[in-house]
């Protein structure tokens, strides 16, 4: 009876303001942070490998790319798993193979071996980020859900800048061994947590997962104009953000800046400002609507990119600054949105986006090197411009598909 009064006695809900919804939104914010600290705590630690295992630069950033790919295309399938044995099982099992993996990759003598474990680690991760969006939609009241993804969303946020810092810092202390062990432990933790501490799935309803409930299951996703649109913005967006910030180090270590490399490094610090923007405009987006929330993001984004454009910090602080918050919030809108809309295989759903999200990563960020090759940070801004038009052109799509 206790539980039906916290989580809404009329719908079974995870309502905003009751102690179950608190309670998920600090487990997901927790299993958000998890995740992407472990994806990218070898970022910090690549000039190691390079001591340790005589590989080149290149080689040792295979580390977190072998990752992030295993992640990608394990992504497309791990939410038909989940749609056919449970959300909070997958999340739990993620979390564990993945600690569990960081502490054997903490003491394994070989870089290939290493490689092997990261690679392990990207499919075990896998079972995470569309899983706990599939849940989100699933579970919470679908007017709070947007502040629930978005909190999730900000842990994520929070993960990839901590898993950094804390390896940098232990590593410092100690080796990158213990480092890497050290994140793997918290991601155990972190799995325990989300055991006993996650409320249970109250509305998940077992599907076939199959090879042909699969494509049957696609092939609704995949011709619906409105979810096309928001899995193009997973692309779109990520895009330019991961192409913003692989080349404005390079801006900022040029004239007229020539700032050192612990300053540059201090860039990654505004990532804080998705734990703020994710929420909050989750709560706007149910509030004012998802459209008018997201053309607003995606403006935001466009202002912070002009600002960058200015020869001068006092504006590219600001620029990056609001051109992150801006766009976990666009994150968030977009996540949230893809729940509600997608009434079934909403797992699948979460997945292609995700898919969507990270190539854009690998693609984008890859060609804005071309750009700044050939025409340096203008050419950026201008590729990173034209992502963004056309995410708006997007969005204006979508709110004359409601």
């Amino acid at each position: 009876m206790r539980d039906e009064i916290e989580t809404g006695a009329d719908t079974g809900y995870l309502q905003a303001g009751t102690p179950a919804y608190r309670r998920a939104s600090r487990i997901l914010f927790v299993a958000g942070f998890s995740t992407f600290a472990t994806l990218y705590c070898v970022q910090p630690l690549l000039p190691d490998f390079v001591r340790e295992f005589g590989v080149t630069p290149a080689e040792s950033s295979l580390s977190l790319s072998l990752t992030t790919g295993v992640l990608a295309g394990a992504l497309l399938v791990a939410g038909a798993i989940s749609d056919g044995i449970g959300r909070k099982p997958v999340m739990v099992a993620a979390l564990l193979a993945a600690g569990l993996l960081g502490i054997v990759g903490a003491l394994m003598p070989d870089w290939h071996g290493f490689l092997a474990v990261r690679a392990l680690e990207g499919l075990a991760l896998s079972g995470l980020p569309a899983v706990a969006m599939a849940y989100v939609s699933e579970e919470v009241d679908p007017k709070s859900a947007g502040v629930a993804m978005g909190l999730y969303i900000g842990g994520t946020a929070i993960g990839g800048m901590s898993g950094r810092v804390l390896t940098a810092i232990v590593t410092d202390l100690g080796t990158w061994r213990l480092a890497v062990g050290v994140v793997g432990a918290l991601a155990v933790a972190a799995a325990v947590t989300v055991w006993f501490a996650l409320p249970p799935s109250r509305h998940f309803v077992r599907r076939a997962a199959g090879l042909k409930a699969l494509v049957r299951a696609w092939r609704g996703l995949l011709t619906d104009p409105a979810l096309l649109g928001l899995f193009s913005l997973g692309f779109l967006l990520m895009g330019g953000f991961v192409t913003v910030f692989n080349y404005i180090g390079f801006r900022l270590s040029e004239p007229p800046f020539e700032l050192r490399p612990a300053v540059v490094g201090a860039v990654f610090l505004v990532y804080s400002f998705g734990v703020v923007s994710s929420p909050l405009f989750g709560g706007w987006s149910g509030r004012f609507g998802s459209n008018r929330s997201l053309a607003a993001a995606v403006a935001l984004m466009v202002g912070g990119l002009l600002l960058l454009e200015v020869d001068s910090l006092f504006a590219i602080a600001p620029g990056i600054a609001l051109f992150t918050f801006a766009f976990f919030g666009a994150h968030s809108i977009v996540s949230a949105w893809i729940g509600r809309r997608a009434m079934v295989a909403r797992g699948q759903a979460s997945s292609i986006y995700l898919f969507c999200y990270y190539l854009g990563s690998t693609l984008a960020g890859t060609l804005g090197g071309l750009f700044w090759h050939d025409h340096g940070w203008t050419g950026v801004a201008a590729f990173v411009g034209l992502l963004l038009l056309i995410a708006v052109a997007v969005t204006i799509g979508l709110q004359r598909s409601r």
